[in-house]
C-alpha cells in the first residue's frame, strides 16, 4: 500500500482518563498564576444551565452537591444562578469538614450570598430542572462499589422526576473511564465536561446517559500540559481521511481489487454482504472466494461480484487486500485458508470466524502477531474476550484498555465494536467513534463494516485511516437511515450499504451538506 496516514487529532477532540485529568489539574495548580478551576467550572455550568436548560417559564432549579470537588462546582453554579434571580434549591449530601479547601470556600460563598442548604430532597416541592453535582470523574475507582443507600435512592428519585438534567463533568453513577453504570446513573439531557473529554462520555452506556455534551477547557492550554493519546472520531476527523475525487480519465483497475474469503455452507450471505459493501464503496473489482466452491455460480442480485473457488482466489495477482471471516466457519478447511491469508503479503481485514479461529489456535495467533503486512481486526466484545482469553464482562468493564491490549498483542489495528466503537492502533493511539445507533444491532452489519474497510484499503488509503473512516461512515450511514425509517427497528445491512455509498459521494463531492453536518455538540 502506498497511502500515507493523515493526521486527524485536534485539541478539542482529545480524550483523557481520570488519572490524566488529575495530572493536568496538578500541573495547572503549579503554574505561576494558578487558575481558579472550581470557580471557572461552576460558572461554565451555570451559564449552560441558564442558556440551554432554563427558560422564561423554567425558573426553579434543584442543585445537587456531593461530597467532593464536583459538589464544589455545584456550589459555584448555584451561587451564580441565584444571583441571576433563578429560584435555587441546593441539596448537599456531604459534610463541610470532608470538603477540599476550594470546595469549602465555594460552600461559604454560597451561604454568604444568602443561599440555604438541605441535607435531603425537600418534600412537596417541585422544580423545573436539575443540576447534578453529586459525583464527578473517578467513580470507577471508588472502591469498585456501586451506588447504594441514600445515594442510590437519590439518583433514582431524580430519574423519576423526569426533568431536564444538566450533569456537571459526567452524570452521577456513570464511570468516567469506562462508561459503566455503577448501580444506577442519572440520565442527563446535557453534560458539561471540563478540561477534556472522558472515555465514559462516549462509549459503553455513556451515549445513553450524557445527552448533549459541552466541553469547557476552563481557559487551560490543555495540549501544552498533557499530550493526548486518545481522541473522539467525528465528522470533522472523517473529512480529513476521504479519498480524492476521481479523474474523468479513470478505469476500474485504478480503484483496487478486494478478495473476500468466507461463505461456508449456509453462510454465503455474509460473504455476499461484505462483497456488496466493498463494491458499492468504491473498490474496482470484487472477488468472492467461497470455501464451498460450487455453492453459488453467480449472485443474480449483485452480478458484479466475481465468484471464484477459494483456491483460484489465492492465485490472483491483482488483489490489493483480503477480507477474511464473513461466513467463514471454523472447520479445518476454514483454518487452512485463513492460514494462507495470514501467510500472504496482502493487507487483511479479519472478522467473525477468522477471529474465532485465531482465538482458538495459538499457532495461528502467532502468525498474525508476526505479520509484516497490515492487519485490521474487527471484533465485537465476545470475540475480543476470546482473543484476550477473558470474559465479555471484563472487556466491557474496560473497553479502552481491551482495545489497546488487542492492538498491542497482535501488532495490528483494532476496532472494538459497540456503542462508542473504539479504534486502537499498535502505537497506543485510540479513537472513540461518535456515529451510529441501535439500528446497527442487526444481522450482517459487521460483514458490511469489513467490506467497507476493504474497499478503502483497495483504494490505497492507509490502513489506520481506512479503519477510522470505515467505522465512522458505517455509523453515519445508520444515522442517516434513522430519520428515513422513523427509528432503528428493522434497519438492514443492505440498506446501510446504500446509505454509506450516498454519504461517501456527498462528502467527497460536496453534493449535500445535510447529512451529519450539525456542529459537534462537544465543541
Amino acid at each position: 500500500m502506498n497511502g500515507m496516514s493523515k493526521s486527524i487529532p485536534s485539541h478539542s477532540s482529545a480524550i483523557y482518563t481520570t488519572a490524566e485529568i488529575r495530572e493536568i489539574e496538578q500541573l495547572a495548580a503549579s503554574l505561576p498564576s494558578p487558575p481558579a478551576l472550581m470557580e471557572k467550572a461552576g460558572l461554565a455550568a451555570a451559564e449552560i444551565a441558564r442558556d440551554k436548560l432554563l427558560t422564561h417559564d423554567r425558573v426553579s432549579v434543584l442543585v445537587l452537591a456531593g461530597p467532593g470537588n464536583n459538589g464544589g462546582d455545584a456550589f459555584v453554579a448555584a451561587r451564580h444562578l441565584r444571583a441571576w434571580w433563578f429560584k435555587v434549591t441546593l441539596v448537599f449530601t456531604g459534610e463541610r469538614a470532608g470538603l477540599s479547601a476550594d470546595a469549602q470556600r465555594a460552600l461559604d460563598a454560597w451561604l454568604q450570598a444568602g443561599g440555604e442548604i438541605h441535607s435531603e430532597l425537600p418534600k412537596n416541592k417541585a422544580w423545573d430542572a436539575v443540576i447534578d453535582g453529586l459525583f464527578g470523574i473517578g467513580l470507577d475507582r471508588r472502591d469498585g462499589r456501586d451506588l447504594t443507600g441514600n445515594y442510590l435512592a437519590l439518583v433514582n428519585a431524580i430519574n423519576r422526576m423526569n426533568l431536564p438534567v444538566l450533569a456537571i463533568d459526567i452524570p452521577s453513577g456513570l464511570g468516567s473511564d469506562t462508561g459503566n453504570v455503577h448501580g444506577a446513573a442519572i440520565r442527563a439531557a446535557m453534560t458539561v465536561t471540563f478540561i477534556g473529554l472522558k472515555p465514559g462520555l462516549l462509549t459503553g452506556h455513556g451515549p445513553d446517559y450524557c445527552g448533549i455534551i459541552f466541553l469547557r477547557t476552563l481557559d487551560l492550554d490543555v495540549a501544552a500540559l498533557k499530550t493526548a493519546r486518545a481522541w473522539m472520531m467525528d465528522r470533522a476527523g472523517a473529512q480529513k481521511l476521504l479519498p480524492p475525487c476521481r479523474p474523468a480519465n479513470s478505469h476500474k483497475g485504478m480503484f483496487g481489487s478486494v478478495g473476500i474469503v468466507g461463505g461456508a455452507a449456509g453462510m454465503i450471505g455474509a460473504a455476499i454482504l461484505a462483497g456488496s459493501a466493498a463494491l458499492k464503496l468504491g473498490a474496482g473489482r470484487i472477488y468472492l472466494g467461497s470455501i464451498v466452491g460450487d455453492a453459488l455460480q453467480v449472485d443474480t442480485a449483485q452480478p458484479e461480484l466475481m465468484l471464484r473457488p477459494i483456491e483460484e482466489l489465492f492465485k490472483l495477482a491483482n488483489l490489493n487486500c483480503l477480507v477474511v471471516g464473513p461466513g467463514l466457519g471454523t472447520e479445518p478447511n476454514a483454518r487452512l485458508w485463513l492460514g494462507c491469508a495470514l501467510e500472504s503479503k496482502l493487507p487483511l481485514v479479519l472478522d467473525a470466524d477468522a477471529l474465532n479461529i485465531i482465538a482458538s489456535h495459538s499457532r495461528v495467533s502467532s502468525i498474525l502477531a508476526d505479520r509484516a503486512a497490515p492487519s485490521i481486526l474487527t471484533p465485537h466484545p465476545a470475540e475480543a474476550a476470546r482473543l484476550l482469553g477473558a470474559d465479555t464482562s471484563t472487556v466491557q468493564n474496560d473497553r479502552m484498555g481491551a482495545a489497546a491490549e488487542l492492538a498491542a498483542k497482535f501488532n495490528c489495528c483494532v476496532v472494538l465494536k459497540g456503542a462508542g466503537s473504539i479504534c486502537a492502533m499498535p502505537d497506543g493511539r485510540r479513537y472513540i467513534n461518535t456515529s451510529g445507533n441501535s439500528g446497527l444491532s442487526s444481522a450482517g452489519t459487521g460483514d458490511i463494516l469489513s467490506g467497507i474497510t476493504g474497499a478503502l484499503l483497495a483504494q490505497d488509503i492507509d490502513p489506520q485511516d481506512a479503519l477510522l473512516l470505515a467505522v465512522y461512515l458505517h455509523g453515519a450511514a445508520a444515522d442517516a437511515l434513522l430519520d428515513q425509517l422513523g427509528g432503528p427497528v428493522g434497519m438492514t445491512a443492505s440498506e446501510i450499504i446504500d446509505a454509506a455509498r450516498s454519504l461517501l459521494n456527498n462528502w467527497i463531492y460536496h453534493i449535500s451538506e445535510s447529512a451529519d453536518s450539525a456542529a459537534d455538540p462537544a465543541m
